[in-house]
């Protein structure tokens, strides 16, 4: 069975919406990371990769390779897996950043997280890097492919579980470190999330400060997300001050990312703008509009839907990109 990338239970559980600590460890055996001296690094997961010298050659799912280009290492992947694009044929926002018609994409045709290894073994990485939203569940790289991965390629994570927008920013960036970037580099990145944030604040405020409530779907089940474990819905609540729902009971078993509900309970909670999780397309908002009992919300009756993109790049740039879109669309409603 083909997964579709959007389903909220597999990103919960699976393979994880959220982005407990920042990088154990990171670096090399010398000051220079491109030197010819072994390299060590320790990722989010405690798992120590030692190679004779510093990764040159990198795979990595679409996210991570997306913040590794936004920190400067664009020229050193090699391989991406995982979204490009949209069910709508569009770019893919968990890719912002990545030229997606150039890349180079190993995503394997079967199953939600196959890789093709014969195209991965072509590339020749010395690494392969991706996230983790349930540890250690490893982020589009089923169980099956990573038990043939492990052995032959390294593989090092970024953990998103448990951690704040800022602590997300500080792993890719250590992480970029480590591989070789330049920390001076990552200044414009910085001020573009500062940017990015007081607009977002500022589009908040022209709506007179509404409320939100963040939701994901399937044909079965009907999801609100919880702001106390998405590291972005709680940045922009506790940041920036936007009102966003907080489900009362959220699956702690899945991550508490978000509460479950039946369609028939779709209208348990209430807002004025519905943040819709825009990975599914188009086809996303048409089921959300047709579902009668969703019908009965104030986001319904108004039809105030806003996209929302929780998964994306883990660095500042990446982010600010959503942000921008997410207040070009407050600033199109207060117009």
């Amino acid at each position: 069975m083909t997964r579709p990338a959007f389903t909220p239970r597999r990103l919960a559980a699976a393979v994880a919406v959220a982005l407990a600590l920042p990088l154990a460890a990171c670096g090399s055996s010398s000051d220079d990371p491109s030197s010819d001296q072994a390299w060590t690094y320790t990722d989010d997961l405690g798992t120590k990769l030692e190679l004779d010298k510093a990764p040159e050659r990198i795979v990595a799912q679409s996210s991570v390779a997306a913040a590794l280009t936004d920190l400067g290492l664009g020229d050193k992947i090699v391989g991406v897996f995982g979204p490009l694009k949209n069910p709508d044929g569009d770019a893919d926002l968990q890719a912002v950043g990545l030229d997606v018609d150039d890349v180079v994409d190993i995503t394997g045709k079967g199953e939600y997280g196959d890789l093709d290894l014969e195209k991965l073994a072509e590339l020749r990485p010395d690494v392969l890097l991706t996230s983790t939203y349930v540890e250690p569940t490893l982020w589009y790289v089923n169980e099956a492919t990573q038990k043939k991965l492990e052995g032959t390629y390294p593989i090092g994570v970024i953990s998103y579980e448990g951690k704040t927008q800022e602590q997300i920013f500080d792993s890719a960036e250590k992480l970029a470190v480590a591989l070789g970037a330049d920390r001076e580099d990552f200044a414009e990145g910085r001020r573009a999330f500062a940017q990015a944030s007081t607009r977002l604040k500022a589009a908040d405020a022209a709506l007179g400060h509404p409320t939100y409530e963040a939701v994901s779907l399937t044909p079965e089940l009907f999801y609100v997300s919880n702001p106390d474990a998405n590291p972005d819905l709680q940045y922009y609540r506790d940041e920036l001050g936007l009102d966003i729902v907080t489900p009362k009971k959220p699956d702690l078993d899945e991550g508490g990312y978000w509460q479950s509900l039946s369609w028939e309970k779709a209208d348990l909670y209430d807002a004025d703008y519905a943040l819709w999780d825009a990975r599914g397309g188009s086809a996303t908002l048409e089921k959300l509009r047709s579902e009668p009992v969703w019908g009965k919300t104030t986001a319904a009756r108004n039809d105030a839907y806003v996209p929302w993109n929780s998964v994306g790049p883990p660095s500042p740039q990446g982010r600010a990109a959503i942000m921008d879109l997410f207040s070009e669309e407050l600033e199109k409603k207060a117009s």
